[in-house]
């Protein structure tokens, strides 16, 4: 747990850079799909029309606690249209529960959460989820998690928006600022 805590705040430095900044690879984040904790896919593309934040999570990760901001950023804005996919993921620090459904049930029981979740999923490196690549590519290689809990946040047509560091919180003005830009007025 010291070792993620320590490491996350060493990126915690970066800032969140708009996409538009530093370039945007061809295609959408429409284009990918997640298998489903609960069975089936999360078919992005099933999101178009509204903002999606993507984050890789750990269940012991001393980042963890973003699992409340992460609930309420999407109780706050889901009936506005805003999506908040969880991605678990091993890649850091081994730092993720064994199995899916101990991940699963870590997060109902500790943190209630009822966000869309994926299996868990590798996001870094040649072997990355499909999505990873693409926004790595969209977002530029500095953009890529380097720690658990990094998020991406894409626009309703499915092109890259911002990233945000693992230290930056979910209801940091930073995000929600991000988030509100891109819900429909009067929504």
């Amino acid at each position: 747990m010291f070792k993620c805590l320590f490491l996350g705040l060493a990126t915690a430095a970066l800032l969140a850079v708009p996409a538009s900044a530093t370039g945007s690879a061809g295609g959408s984040a429409h284009a990918y799909s997640f298998e489903n904790i609960d069975g089936g896919q999360i078919h992005l593309a099933d999101y178009a029309g509204r903002p999606i934040l993507v984050v890789n999570t750990a269940s012991r990760c001393g980042f963890t606690h973003q699992y409340n901001g992460l609930q309420e950023l999407y109780d706050t804005y889901r009936d506005r249209g805003l999506v908040v996919l969880t991605v678990p993921s091993d890649d850091f620090g081994g730092q993720e529960l064994a199995t899916e459904a101990e991940v699963k049930h870590f997060c109902e029981v500790n943190f209630n959460l009822d966000l869309p979740m994926t299996t868990i999923t590798k996001v870094r490196g040649s072997r990355a989820h499909p999505f990873y690549l693409w926004a790595r590519d969209a977002f530029g290689r500095n953009k890529a998690p380097g720690w658990n809990f990094h998020k991406y946040l894409i626009g309703p047509d499915g092109q890259p928006v911002a990233s945000f560091h693992s230290g930056q919180r979910p209801m940091s003005r930073p995000v929600v600022q991000a988030v509100e830009a891109l819900l429909a007025p009067g929504a």
